[in-house]
């Protein structure tokens, strides 16, 4: 059975806040950089491929007693629009294919982990399965904004469908970079 999205979108609020260190001595002193931040330097934005910066632009605020995002205007143009993400896959199933999964702005370094926010991970829905793939893609389909999921989802792609490999930027890590199959 999946893990709810919402306690893979509480770990990552957690490993955001900075409690990463207390819970995990080897995390950097000052937290780890941004989802967006560490993005760029591994996933160069493509034109006609939604930006991970665009996608940060969101802020929670206080409305009685709840919290919600509240979305800059950018963010709501691309609602009910087709769309273009790029990140990594983070499987929400068993199995080599997925037809519901998440991808996200930087690689997964724990599968018991979400490695991003909520501003840096979107939902998937996909028409057909796709393969599962340590590699960035590119997914297109239908993306929604959401204003109030009950998981703490911000945004999800429907009707979606692999169209690209991602390509890494040449500042990306070298443990990121796969050597092919001989």
């Amino acid at each position: 059975m999946s893990r709810p999205i919402s306690t893979l979108l509480l770990a990552a609020a957690l490993a955001a806040t900075g409690l990463a260190h207390a819970l995990n001595p080897t995390t950097p002193q000052g937290g780890l950089p941004s989802a967006t931040d560490f993005s760029a330097q591994i996933l160069p934005e493509r034109d006609g491929v939604v930006s991970w910066k665009t996608l940060a632009q969101v802020e929670p605020v206080k409305k009685g007693n709840r919290i919600v995002p509240e979305f800059a205007k950018p963010i709501l143009a691309l609602d009910q629009k087709d769309q273009r993400v790029q990140g990594f896959m983070i499987p929400l199933d068993m199995g080599d294919k997925q037809k519901r999964f998440l991808i996200s702005a930087v690689p997964p370094h724990c599968s018991f982990c979400l490695p991003a926010g909520p501003e840096a991970v979107v939902e998937i829905v996909a028409k057909t399965p796709v393969h599962y793939t340590l590699d960035p893609i590119v997914v297109s389909g239908r993306f929604a904004v959401l204003k109030d999921d009950p998981n703490g989802v911000l945004y999800r792609l429907t009707d979606a469908a692999q169209v690209d490999v991602a390509k890494l930027a040449p500042t990306a890590p070298p443990s990121l970079v796969r050597k092919p199959a001989p």
